[in-house]
């Protein structure tokens, strides 16, 4: 038994750093979409992958840019996943040509959710945990599936608590 608390096998991501990632992230993807290289359009998994979606979608000049919001975090605990706002399914129909952009695969229980609902959508996420590798098409860094990765949205000169809600 580990008597490491999440802090202490910790990876620090500043917002320069997430912006290189995510712009590396493009980078890959660049070339890679099924129209003539193209994508259609992003979707973002709310919150974590709307910062990397946005970088992405200036890069490769997506202008169609949607959300999928899905809650499986409490604090810093998981759940099981569970929809909360779906993209507009016109656009993504069965997810040709969409790339679903996430900042992180931790157990892949939520991109499992997201696949079933656009199951030809490409995924990708900046950071990636072993578990949930399976669950991602392309990712740019990979860390060890105790790590817990601090976001800079997340963060102060230590944990500021969201000003309303609990996480």
């Amino acid at each position: 038994m580990s008597t490491q608390l999440p802090h202490e096998k910790g990876f620090h991501v500043s917002w320069d750093q997430l912006h290189r990632d995510a712009r590396a992230l493009a980078w890959r993807l660049d070339g890679q979409g099924p129209d003539n290289g193209n994508w259609r359009s992003v979707v973002a998994i709310t919150r974590g992958g709307m910062a990397p979606a946005m970088i992405i979608a200036r890069e490769l000049d997506i202008r169609i840019v949607d959300t999928i919001s899905v809650r499986s975090y409490n604090y810093q605990s998981q759940s099981e996943p569970k929809i909360i706002k779906t993209p507009d399914g016109s656009v993504v129909q069965d997810g040709t040509g969409v790339l679903i952009i996430d900042d992180l695969v931790d157990t892949g229980k939520t991109l499992e959710v997201v696949r079933d609902l656009m199951p030809k959508a490409h995924v990708a996420t900046v950071y990636a945990k072993p578990m949930g590798r399976t669950q991602v098409d392309t990712f740019i860094t990979e860390v060890s599936q105790d790590t817990w990765i601090f976001f800079p949205w997340d963060m102060a000169l230590q944990y500021v608590e969201p000003y309303r809600g609990a996480d």
